[in-house]
């Protein structure tokens, strides 16, 4: 099985305003779009919107729609203005003294009010022109507020100038079920605002990324994704943001019934940090480097001055010796200790490491399980943010 990342221009949606007589069958449908914006408000970190979702003209619209297909518009019709079309421009290796320029496009989300655009990385990796195209067909240019490989998400900016945003509602995706209804938007193929429905086929599912890194808890659903679907948004019954579309897994990169989507969780935690601060202040735990082994990791270096050598655990000695060929060096791992549980999770590999430490915050006080001479200990370690440590 291999994965595509997907990262087209012509439909324009119209605006369309509230119906205030509104079929019984459609009731449950509506009031739960509209209630979840006061309930989902605190998740946003990015000002509130003011704008009002928009539905259907009329009743008549909804006539003969089976309640299933008016969840479906509801949905839709509340969320698609909050997707955008991103085409992106960039220039690769010169051949006989000419640039080739390389041309791509993706989706994304506004993310708030402020001209903040939500979309993967690999959408946006290398391009160095960028325009985004709003529901009713207007653009802006754009650049890149910041980026996290590991997690392929990136933020983009637009001024819009007094032009009214409708940033998406971010929801829940920790009580996200198998056979739950999901709604995929985007602009693949190049065509924008589309809608695709399917449902959770599973959760808890694991992705490389361009870092070489695992991005876990991925989502993956059944709703057709192809290309230029990236960095759209997956979205629930309610209309709220549960993830973000990704990858298909497909050998010619188009639907295969086999899709997948970062988890909003995942996005809430990396998004505001990259708003802030254009990267992901990740904390440390103060181990250079690492072997793995059948019991654990064995701490190969430390931080000088790092927070597990403040704690005592202990690293491979490093033995030098001047001889008449040279400097000499002897490793004696028998000295070091072997990571094997933080907090009782297990610890197999070095991204069970990095997932774990970076599961926390800095100033968070973690509990290490080490093997030290066959005898099992247990140290307590703070952690502190990565850009403060002295290696840095």
């Amino acid at each position: 099985m291999n994965l595509s990342w997907h990262g087209s221009h012509g439909v324009v949606a119209t605006r369309r305003s509230i119906a205030y007589g509104i079929a019984w069958g459609v009731c449950f449908s509506l009031a739960s779009l509209l209630g979840a914006t006061q309930t989902h408000a605190q998740f946003v970190a990015s000002p509130a919107t003011s704008s009002k979702p928009s539905f259907v003209d009329s009743v008549d619209e909804l006539e003969g729609l089976t309640p299933e297909e008016r969840v479906n518009v509801a949905v839709y019709e509340n969320s698609h203005r909050s997707v955008v079309h991103i085409e992106t421009r960039g220039d690769t290796d010169s051949v006989l003294n000419r640039i080739l320029t390389s041309e791509g496009s993706g989706s994304g989300s506004i993310w708030d009010q402020a001209g903040h655009i939500l979309t993967n990385y690999h959408v946006i990796k290398g391009a160095t022109q960028l325009v985004v195209t709003l529901h009713d067909g207007k653009q802006f240019d754009a650049t890149v507020v910041g980026h996290d490989i590991s997690n392929d998400i990136a933020i983009l900016k637009i001024d819009p100038k007094g032009y009214e945003l409708l940033p998406v509602r971010p929801g829940w995706s920790e009580r996200l079920k198998v056979g739950q209804r999901v709604f995929a938007l985007g602009s693949p193929l190049g065509l924008e605002q589309t809608m695709t429905v399917g449902v959770v086929s599973s959760v808890n599912r694991t992705l490389p990324s361009l870092s070489k890194r695992k991005m876990k808890s991925i989502i993956q659903i059944d709703a057709a994704l192809n290309r230029g679907n990236s960095g759209g948004p997956l979205m629930n019954s309610s209309g709220e943001l549960i993830g973000m579309n990704t990858a298909i897994a497909s050998r010619i990169g188009e639907n295969s019934g086999i899709g997948f989507a970062i988890p909003a969780a995942t996005i809430l935690r990396i998004a505001p940090q990259l708003i802030q601060f254009g990267k992901v202040r990740r904390p440390s735990i103060g181990i250079e480097s690492i072997a793995e082994s059948k019991k654990g990791l064995i701490l190969v270096a430390l931080e000088p001055g790092g927070p597990a050598e403040k704690a005592g655990l202990q690293s491979v000695h490093v033995v030098r010796r001047r001889t008449l060929l040279g400097e000499r060096v002897r490793r004696d791992y028998s000295t070091a200790d072997v990571l094997t549980e933080i907090d009782g999770e297990p610890i197999r590999s070095a991204d069970d490491l990095l997932s774990s430490v970076e599961s926390r915050k800095a100033g968070e006080s973690i509990l290490v399980t080490l093997l030290r001479k066959e005898e099992t200990i247990q140290v307590p370690l703070l952690l502190v943010e990565e850009s403060l440590t002295p290696a840095q």
